[in-house]
């Protein structure tokens, strides 16, 4: 437990005292999930507008696997070893000023900025103002350790480009996954009419975050059981027997297809272009405003979190290998500090 003050409240910076170091998941070089490790530290310097956030855990993501696999944003990573996670959720320890719109002690999550802000597999983070938010009230600090990337990257692509919508007909591919588990239950939310992909292992689970429609993609050929889509939220790209390029036949003509993996179907929006459809994709930020509005939702019950494993920190070579063998329901967490702290 964090109990001793330094600093007077109302006169400068708020702090409760943390330690010089701290314990971090490090990655040494680039590779297979072997390459993690957990090691000791320096904490982070607070500066300028940042908060200093406890740890209690960080989420785990897809992104996070390939940075550590040396693809996608990994050319970004400006030295190694370095601390991988953009997800966390935690105990605020110190604030810029007293008066900050966040206290000493709040309960808050968190997403950090993508490429270079990673490091969330650490006991502390030293994040931007406009990074973190106060948590749901009805989650756990672990739960909502697994919400911030999703869940901005489902809102990104369902409520910002999408526009989501009473009547919309959209197509959610893997329905049942992070992202996709999130994107569901806000174009359900909004008011579209969802049919979703996924496992037949998932398909109570799909029906139960609001798809009205759920296809095994096992079954055939998801393309020849659905269509006259409006939109497409296209969670696969062409990474596997080309998704996305099987996508456009199911749209109505000028029908929109959202790409969020970064570089999963290279030529897609010339080949949506060519096929008659529009195409975007999107890349996703921290947006303290948003989370702010999602922990709403979720408090409200509109909107339910699903964590599927929780890993310890020194586990988290594990829980990258689970992440990659594919078929996780909703997130992955690893827990950084035993609770409550």
């Amino acid at each position: 437990m964090i109990e001793q003050w330094s600093g007077s409240p109302g006169v400068s910076s708020p702090t409760l005292t943390h330690p010089k170091t701290m314990r971090a998941v490090l990655l040494d070089s680039f590779g297979d999930a072997s390459e993690l490790h957990a090691g000791t530290v320096d904490s982070p310097v607070r500066v300028n507008s940042e908060v200093l956030v406890k740890v209690a855990a960080a989420g785990i993501n897809p992104l996070d696997a390939k940075t550590r696999a040396g693809k996608g944003v990994a050319y970004a990573i400006p030295s190694l070893p370095c601390i991988l996670g953009y997800d966390f959720a935690g105990v605020v320890v110190e604030t810029p000023f007293a008066g900050h719109p966040l206290n000493v002690g709040d309960e808050v999550y968190g997403m950090m900025s993508v490429p270079r802000g990673a490091g969330s597999y650490a006991e502390y983070v030293a994040a931007p103002t406009l990074q973190v938010a106060r948590k749901p009230k009805s989650l756990s600090l672990v739960e909502a350790a697994a919400v911030p990337l999703a869940a901005l990257t489902a809102w990104g692509l369902v409520v910002e480009l999408a526009k989501a919508h009473e009547g919309q007909r959209m197509l959610i591919h893997a329905g049942a996954g992070g992202v996709g588990h999130f994107a569901v239950q806000f174009a359900s939310y909004f008011g579209a009419r969802v049919t979703a992909t996924g496992s037949a292992a998932n398909q109570g689970f799909l029906r139960e975050l609001g798809a009205s429609t759920v296809l095994d993609y096992a079954a055939g050929p998801f393309e020849e059981q659905v269509s006259n889509q409006d939109v497409v939220i296209d969670l696969v790209g062409n990474v596997h027997d080309s998704t996305g390029t099987r996508s456009l036949s199911t749209l109505r003509p000028g029908g929109l297809i959202v790409n969020a993996p970064t570089g999963s179907w290279p030529t897609f929006e010339a080949e949506a272009a060519a096929a008659g459809m529009r195409a975007t994709t999107f890349k996703v930020s921290p947006d303290a405003a948003t989370l702010a509005v999602i922990a709403r939702l979720i408090d409200s019950g509109d909107v339910h979190v699903h964590v599927d494993r929780v890993f310890p920190l020194a586990e988290a070579a594990a829980a990258h290998r689970a992440l990659e063998g594919g078929h996780t329901r909703g997130k992955l967490v690893l827990q950084i500090a035993a609770l409550p702290f």
